[in-house]
């Protein structure tokens, strides 16, 4: 071989050689497959999009303003968002205005933005314990130290949060409907998160992505109602319109966004025109209004038939799990005898996936007997036959 062209790549970062896949990546190839029953995707359901409005909300952004959907945007955002956006966050009592927004290609890219304008090598950042894959696979590559925020049965326990916090970077929550838990912050949780992060003076990055998929009752406001000083706030389009849109924004005082806008500028210059232009119109139609009740109404129901099934199958003793009031997620916690990373292959025999809870921790013994079921985009026939897989696996582990 001529020793011009025997590497196949140019010489890697060392960002990229510190970037390792887990076994969580290989597990979940393996869960795509057409005859597995998956309860490991976070994907919206497809029943939930809108077509046919999308349809008209594109051919009326297109006889209106062709010309400029087609074209470059600037790297804020485009302004009939942003005022669709600011509208829609003061009407649920939260103060916000137009230069406190900037619009993102997805709540995840605000995520890799926030790690590239305030971590360091070695800084700390502070997460909950369990918290968001992909959010902890965002930040790692900027390589800071995590401490975890201590949690219980009703979420992130701010009591418990002491001077450790003081020299923190941020700390990244998800106080509605969590994910990986699908737990939700009581009101005085949020308010003594408040008075924690002005204590210690620490920032709080309080990402909201399930929010608006409440079942019965509306949550409680966001982070940024309580602390809206420190707060940066991130919310998404992919849950409630169509994750294929690529479409999130951040929210956060004037001084604290900047940053973000001067990266993204040069990361990828805008977000889409075309697509900012047509959820504006879709906002400005009424269509979050008109359309969600119905999105939740699917959430709710497939909810309630993973809960229904475990309550029937699985183990009466040692298995516990969160009955979540919103949202797209159940965690389940095991005896510490099981690893559900070694118990998801044997699931995968059995055509059942689900994500292994090691993957939401960065620190922490518990991370091995935990696991993370997703219900939004299975039948509810195919519910019950996993749950019911599932169920006769974890029995024969426990001699039940």
């Amino acid at each position: 071989m001529n020793s011009e062209t025997k590497n196949q790549t140019p010489p890697k970062s060392q960002r990229v050689l510190n970037s390792t896949n887990s076994i969580i990546g290989d597990l979940l190839k393996l869960a795509g497959q057409a005859d597995i029953i998956s309860f490991a995707g976070g994907l919206p359901s497809p029943k939930s999009f809108p077509i046919k409005e999308v349809e008209k909300a594109t051919q009326t952004v297109l006889e209106k303003e062709g010309a400029l959907a087609l074209q470059y945007s600037s790297t804020v955002g485009e302004k009939p968002l942003i005022d669709q956006i600011v509208k829609y966050i003061n009407s649920k009592g939260v103060p916000a205005q137009a230069d406190e927004i900037q619009i993102v290609s997805g709540s995840q890219q605000a995520l890799d933005l926030l790690g590239m304008a305030y971590i360091d090598k070695g800084s700390l950042v502070a997460v909950e314990s369990p918290s968001y894959l992909g959010a902890i696979q965002a930040f790692d590559l900027y390589e800071p130290k995590y401490i975890e925020i201590p949690t219980d049965e009703h979420g992130l326990n701010p009591d418990l949060i002491g001077p450790e916090f003081k020299n923190i970077r941020f700390a990244y929550v998800i106080t509605t409907f969590q994910n990986p838990t699908g737990l939700t912050l009581s009101v005085e949780r949020r308010k003594k998160l408040a008075e924690k992060a002005r204590e210690y003076d620490f920032w709080i990055i309080d990402d909201n992505p399930y929010g608006e998929l409440y079942y019965d009752q509306e949550p409680p406001p966001s982070m940024r109602l309580y602390a809206p000083e420190r707060t940066i706030s991130l919310g998404t389009f992919s849950k409630v319109l169509a994750p294929g849109f690529r479409l999130g924004y951040v929210v956060g005082p004037k001084e604290a966004i900047a940053p973000l806008s001067q990266l993204k500028q040069a990361v990828d210059l805008n977000t889409s025109t075309f697509t900012q232009l047509i959820t504006a119109q879709i906002m400005e139609d009424g269509l979050m209004t008109t359309h969600l009740p119905a999105v939740r109404e699917i959430y709710k129901t497939q909810c309630e038939y993973m809960l229904k099934a475990m309550d029937q199958y699985f183990p009466k003793e040692g298995v516990t799990w969160t009955k979540p009031d919103g949202g797209m997620f159940i965690w389940v916690t095991l005896p510490e005898s099981i690893n559900t990373d070694e118990l998801m292959k044997e699931a995968v025999a059995r055509k059942v996936a689900f994500v292994p809870g090691s993957a939401f921790y960065t620190v922490g013994k518990e991370k091995y007997n935990s696991m993370r079921l997703s219900f939004v985009t299975v039948p509810p026939a195919k519910i019950e036959e996993g749950i019911k897989t599932l169920g006769e696996l974890l029995k024969e582990k426990l001699g039940q």
